[in-house]
């Protein structure tokens, strides 16, 4: 009987495919927590479906699962931002069945220890083990410890956030933390630690140049970068996948309902 390690993460491990190819990857941002949003993102062959617990009422409950679920039935890998270092919350949303888990506001290396210690298992850190969860394939068919806490580790995308000054004064350290897949830029919150404009597409040449310090460094590791595509048209994401942005996120549910909605106000008004 074929062993049974990872849950069966298809999408998971068609992002990591490309990942370790070098080829860019390009996902949405979802906030209205909507199955439907979710679906659609699958629909239009988005690599990621970036599902925020940050800044809205989701939490890391039933709620997300099925979240979580839609994308994996749509084929696309779900990567959750939980709302921070909060061991349970990282542990269970791995346990659900998301490709990755994004952290905000990381400003030290003792986070990113942190992190790491709960979202892998040893060597690398201390997460807690259960059989009976997605992830593991509910200790389905040929389930062994040892092999799904090895998939885990070497396939589990942990990325913290880039997105205060605090980062970029430690950024050698945070870096060199082991168990660090991806880090994802944050440029409003960088400019908000600043007090300097905010501005996604970040066009202000300090934003911009911590951008450019963020790829270098993380690639000279091996660690990956994701950043936000602002406004998501073709020349912006190809600008960003030019720079070495691996994984570029082509706006929000939010937005789109923003640009929706106001050409109907247009029309309405003309």
């Amino acid at each position: 009987m074929e062993e049974n390690v990872t849950g069966s993460n298809k999408q998971r491990d068609e992002l990591n495919e490309k990942l370790r190819s070098n080829k860019p990857t390009y996902g949405v941002t979802l906030y209205g927590g909507s199955c439907a949003g979710v679906e659609i993102a699958a629909n239009w062959g988005l690599d990621f479906a970036f599902i925020d617990a940050e800044h809205t009422p989701v939490n890391i409950d039933s709620h997300m699962e099925k979240l979580v679920l839609a994308a994996r039935v749509g084929g696309i890998a779900p990567l959750v931002r939980v709302r921070g270092t909060n061991e349970w919350d990282i542990r269970k949303t791995l346990e659900i069945g998301a490709a990755g888990v994004i952290i905000p506001q990381v400003g030290s290396a003792a986070e990113a220890r942190q992190i790491v210690r709960a979202a892998k298992f040893p060597p690398l850190g201390r997460r807690g083990g259960d059989g009976s969860v997605r992830s593991a394939g509910f200790a389905g068919p040929g389930f062994q410890w040892s092999s799904y806490m090895e998939s885990e580790n070497n396939n589990t995308l942990v990325i913290p956030m880039a997105e205060s000054y605090e980062f970029f004064d430690n950024i050698d350290e945070i870096l060199d933390v082991e168990g660090i897949d991806v880090i994802n830029f944050g440029p409003a919150d960088y400019s908000i630690s600043r007090r300097i404009s905010i501005d996604y597409s970040m066009s202000n040449p300090e934003v911009n140049d911590k951008l450019d310090e963020l790829i270098e460094k993380c690639h000279a590791r091996g660690i990956k970068v994701m950043a936000p595509c602002i406004p998501p048209d073709k020349d912006s994401a190809q600008r960003l996948a030019k720079k070495g942005v691996d994984m570029i996120i082509m706006g929000n549910d939010i937005m789109f309902l923003n640009q929706g909605f106001r050409a109907v106000r247009a029309a309405l008004d003309g």
